[in-house]
């Protein structure tokens, strides 16, 4: 199956970039820290440089930074729900951000000229078994009126996504911007919460963690984000077309440490493919590919046996009927 489908179960379409690995995340950093719990997220403007990320395939990506130079950022967003403060799984998540310089890609306009095609700072993926999503970027500079902060929008089904924003502790970040003055030239960010014309009416829930890493020279940073939910809500048009032909189950056990298992339920006889993608949207291995009849099936998956290391994959099923074709994907965690 070619890797624009499976975006296309995302809403996405377009080409590939190669990335970073994940190794560079420091493991239990943020469990220092210890936000309000299980609040919901503050509602914000998506900002004036969202993009349609549903047609830029190539978007789906750990690393966003391209070329652009800054200091280095891993950042880990947890997403629970508010009805029971539980993990949400299976979730897209995008996020986007200005440069060191307060410039967004995609755009051209008076304060962000020559910016448009340019795709830094964007990207997305699918939250894991304990609700999180992994980003490498940098630390984003400042602009006139604005506050530094991230875009981000977590996407529950079709019809429904949170949007908002999240910033940082202003002294530490303002200490990295003095310590690091060819990067960020502009100094210090001169605003603060009640002078930025967002976070002005709040931002409790919207202050991400900043950490050293001594491994990338860089900063680990976390927040916990709490949307309406409980598990995947709001069930769309599309699952609900997809439900007529099948039922792809979450993988189990999950999270899984060697061979893992799918359950899925056929409502009629179709030919049935399943693919394994890496968190850079990269197809790795076609793990089942047969005509079957209605009824309840399953498909075990040993990544090892496959030439493939443990780790996080997304798992893609393809069922072709009688009405069409139609597509399901989850993410399978790997144990720690």
């Amino acid at each position: 199956m070619k890797r624009s489908s499976f975006l296309k179960t995302l809403g996405l379409s377009g080409v590939a970039a190669a990335l970073s690995p994940t190794a560079v995340f420091a493991k239990n950093k943020h469990l220092e820290f210890n936000p309000p719990a299980c609040t919901l997220i503050p509602s914000e403007t998506a900002g004036p440089f969202p993009l349609d990320l549903t047609a830029n395939t190539f978007y789906f990506r750990q690393d966003v930074r391209e070329s652009k130079t800054g200091v280095q950022l891993n950042l880990k967003l947890k997403i629970i729900g508010l009805n029971n403060c539980l993990p949400m799984s299976n979730l897209r998540v995008n996020i986007w951000a200005c440069d060191k310089d307060g410039l967004y890609s995609g755009y051209s306009q008076q304060n962000n000229q020559n910016q448009a095609g340019l795709t830094y700072l964007r990207g997305y993926q699918i939250t894991d078994s304990n609700g999180e999503v992994e980003f490498i970027t940098i630390l984003p500079g400042w602009y006139n009126g604005r506050l530094c902060h991230i875009h981000f929008q977590v996407h529950v089904s079709t019809s429904y996504a949170a949007i908002s924003q999240l910033t940082f502790d202003i002294p530490t970040k303002n200490a990295i911007y003095a310590a690091n003055p060819t990067l960020y030239t502009k100094g210090a960010d001169p605003l603060n919460y009640s002078t930025d014309m967002i976070f002005s009416d709040g931002h409790e829930y919207q202050i991400a963690t900043l950490t050293p890493n001594a491994a990338t020279g860089g900063y680990d940073s976390y927040l916990e984000v709490a949307i309406q939910g409980t598990g995947t809500v709001g069930v769309g048009h599309l699952e609900n077309e997809t439900a007529k032909q099948f039922v792809m189950g979450q993988n189990y056990p999950n999270p899984y440490s060697d061979q893992t298992t799918i359950p899925f339920t056929l409502q009629q006889t179709g030919d049935v493919s399943i693919d394994l993608y890496d968190l850079q949207g990269k197809k790795v291995v076609t793990v089942f590919n047969k005509n079957l009849g209605a009824g309840n099936h399953e498909v075990v998956i040993n990544p090892s046996a496959l030439g493939l290391p443990v780790g996080n994959y997304v798992y893609q099923m393809e069922v072709q009927t009688a009405d069409g074709v139609f597509r399901d994907c989850k993410m399978m965690t790997a144990g720690k």
